[in-house]
């Protein structure tokens, strides 16, 4: 079974966050329908480039689809809106109205559909209805132990996804209606209040609770699964969930750094043992009280409640890069001929030509000043390992010759390797 390490991402800067710490796939929102509202999330300009970007480094990227939607948006809008994404190769949709699950299965036949967890799939029937429906992985409902979810993967072989650290809802995930009603805000149109981190006045047998006077009754600590891992794996989960679209993109790139860690550990067959210093590393990136594993081991008691709303964060930045594939170059210089150019990566090879080489008539063109112009790729997703320049003869070459012929070659790589 292969295993993935799921990120969020609520910008195109979080999304280059996760990928560069080592998320095999990102789920993001789109301009509409994402439980998400009010993060920042993806216009289609960036979705698409998030796609195609994803593919070249052999990584995938879902699509949040996950409110309820209504019968005119159901009619008039969700083809056209999910249509450029499915033409640039999205992986997957979240999604949790059974209308939207049945439509994108009329619609677009050959796109894989994951059952969100808003769904609140929380037994193995649950799975088997899915599975008839051609649901290609179930997200269940986040209020389950390993051994339900064990239960679940036995019954059916459709694909199981968890969270493994982020925030907790108070109720099951999707179905608290405390938004809307206090105010209009629901919670399954993406726009959540979040009215269980707010403080109550607490009574119990008509006394009233004596303490802080901003008790949160119904506030949650953020889950940490780190030292269940491997119990979470062997229940049958193949895809590792982090929360978190909301957050910024160092969030993103630190938590999904530390679990790339420990889940190769996992994978290498190597002693899995959990650093203190890894902990205290998650807890100062951001923490609601502490941490706790969530329902995974049955455990429902004050140790899960956060009852403050205080969010606190450490003065750590983490590490943000860019991935960048590794190229090798051929370039071939001669005169009274174009420029050619041929590029290999991932066992693609491409062929740019353009412009003339000339013969020089003073000065020849020095291959140290060619390899500089060379070698200048930007913030493209390419990086040299090695390029090989080829000059037959004293020969001189415009640099805006050189510059498009990069250029082209480049173009021409990341169209293959979008495929």
């Amino acid at each position: 079974m292969i295993t993935e390490l799921l990120s969020p991402a609520g910008s195109y800067e979080s999304f280059e966050a996760a990928i560069g710490a080592g998320a095999d796939a990102v789920y993001v929102g789109g301009p509409a329908f994402g439980a998400r509202a009010y993060a920042q999330n993806f216009t289609q300009e960036e979705l698409i480039t998030a796609i195609e970007t994803a593919h070249i480094h052999n990584r995938k990227l879902y699509l949040t689809v996950n409110t309820l939607l209504k019968n005119r948006e159901l009619d008039d809008q969700l083809f056209e809106y999910l249509l450029p994404y499915y033409e640039a190769g999205l992986d997957a949709v979240i999604v949790q109205d059974l209308g939207v699950f049945s439509f994108i299965r009329r619609s677009f036949p050959d796109l894989d559909i994951h059952a969100s967890t808003q769904m609140t799939v929380t037994g193995p029937e649950g799975m088997r209805f899915l599975e008839g429906k051609g649901a290609t992985r179930v997200v269940p409902a986040r209020e389950l132990s390993l051994e339900e979810i064990s239960a679940m993967h036995k019954a059916s072989p459709l694909e199981i996804e968890t969270f493994i650290h982020g925030a907790l809802c108070y109720s099951y995930s999707g179905q608290c209606l405390m938004s809307s009603i206090f105010g209009g805000r629901s919670g399954n149109r993406g726009r959540c209040a979040q009215p269980c981190r707010l403080p109550y006045s607490v009574t119990m047998d008509h006394r009233k609770y004596k303490g802080d006077k901003d008790f949160c009754a119904l506030s949650l600590k953020d889950i940490c699964t780190l030292d269940i891992l491997p119990d979470i794996l062997e229940a049958g989960v193949m895809s590792l969930k982090i929360e978190g679209r909301m957050k910024q993109p160092a969030y993103t790139a630190g938590v999904t750094a530390v679990y790339r860690k420990y889940l190769d550990m996992y994978l290498s067959g190597k002693e899995y043992h959990v650093l203190e210093e890894d902990r205290k590393y998650l807890l100062e990136l951001f923490s609601r009280g502490g941490s706790c594993k969530g329902y995974y081991d049955m455990y429902r008691g004050p140790e899960m409640m956060a009852f403050a709303n205080e969010k606190k964060s450490g003065n750590i930045q983490p590490e943000i890069r860019k991935i960048k594939e590794k190229i090798h170059g051929n370039l071939i210089l001669s005169p009274e001929s174009p420029v050619i150019l041929e590029i290999t990566c991932k066992g693609q090879t491409v062929t740019a030509m353009g412009g003339e080489v000339q013969f020089a008539k003073n000065q020849p063109m020095e291959e140290q000043r060619i390899r500089q112009q060379m070698e200048k790729l930007g913030n493209t997703d390419f990086q040299w390992e090695d390029l090989n320049i080829e000059i037959n003869g004293r020969i001189f070459v415009p640099v805006k010759v050189l510059n498009e012929v990069r250029r082209d070659a480049l173009s021409q790589l990341r169209e293959a390797l979008i495929g």
